[in-house]
Parts: C-alpha cells; structure tokens; sequence
C-alpha cells in the first residue's frame, strides 16, 4: 500500500497566526512529501511496498532505520494534520476525554503543562504524545521520528517538536509555540475518535 501525501484538512492560512501559511507550505508540501517519496522508494526496495503504514513503522523499526525514519514520519504526519483545526485547542474537552484526563493525566491544566515540558526537554528533534497504553492515558517524548506505535502504545495526540514546525513563526521559542498548539490549535474531535478507537 503505497503511501501518499494526504491534502490538509483545512486552508492554508486557516492555522494562522498561530501556525502560518509559510510554516505550513514548507512543513506539509516539502518536509512531509520528502517522507512519502523516501518512504515509498525504501519500502518498494525492501518488499514492504505491500504493507500497511503502520505495519511499515513496526517492522522496519530496529531493522531498517531509514525506512523506519520516513514511514514513522509519514504515519506521525497525517494525524498531526488532523490533530490541529482552526479555533482548535483549550480546555474544552468531549466528555469522555475529559474524565479521562482527569484520571489518568490528573486533570487538562496537568495534562497541558506535562505535555509542554515534554517537547520542551525533547533535546533535539522529535515528538511529545498522549496515548492509550494498558487501557490508560499517558504522556511520553521520542526523538526524531519515533512514535508510541513501536513502545506498545497508540498515540491519539501528536506534537511535532522538529525545528521547522515552528521556527518560521516562534523562532526558538519551542515552549511558546507548544502553549499556543495546546491553547489554540488541538482538534479534540479527533482525539476523541483516536482515543475511542484505541480503547474498544
């Protein structure tokens, strides 16, 4: 199954100011198109061609890092997309998320300062998460294209740390470009359908 570069859901200019045009031109249409051109001469080359994404990410990972570093950045990158919408983010959760970050995260105003501290000390590259693992909520960090898929986990949120998803618009300021995804850019929609779907 080949992979392929998915549309944004959404304008280009519909993130902004919070996540500029620029930001998203360069990080979508150059960076996430640049995994899914390696990722699928790689893939071809060692017979995953036929794969799913995620069964690419899980096989590949120990075995073949630079096909394992453009399929888990392809897999990381289409759900980032949807993770984010305009008027997103704050403290406005569906129900059921809510009562699951209340005790399994101790609370949003918890969960929102854990998963800042997250990113913020991932040194270098990477991603901070929250995902389903045993039944319950947890926040984690990996470098560069490593994702909870391969710790036994599923994510149902995403943020990208990588220095051209933010430096366009926050410079490296990476805590203040953090605050602003979780205060104004989260789609909890789509957490929710993640996380319903993790826990069934």
């Amino acid at each position: 199954m080949a992979f392929e570069l998915p549309e944004l859901p959404y304008d280009y200019d519909a993130l902004s100011p919070y996540m500029s045009r620029e930001t998203l031109e360069f990080h979508h249409d150059k960076h996430h198109k640049a995994y899914v051109d390696t990722g699928n001469k790689l893939a071809a080359e060692a017979g995953m061609d036929g794969l799913s994404v995620e069964e690419v990410v899980k096989k590949s990972f120990g075995t073949h890092q630079t096909l394992f570093n453009n399929a888990a950045q392809h897999y990381n990158h289409v759900h980032f997309w949807k993770w984010m919408k305009k008027d997103g983010g704050g403290n406005k959760l569906p129900g059921k998320l809510e009562s699951a970050f209340a005790s399994d995260l101790g609370g949003y105003d918890k969960f929102k300062a854990d998963l800042i501290a997250a990113g913020t000390t991932q040194f270098g590259s990477g991603w901070a998460w929250v995902s389903v693992k045993n039944g319950k909520l947890e926040i984690s960090k990996t470098p560069n294209g490593e994702n909870p898929l391969v710790h036994g986990a599923e994510p149902i949120l995403g943020v990208d740390v990588w220095e051209h998803s933010y430096y366009i618009d926050y410079r490296n300021a990476r805590p203040k470009y953090l605050e602003a995804f979780v205060d104004n850019l989260i789609n909890w929609d789509y957490v929710l359908e993640r996380y319903e779907a993790a826990t069934k």
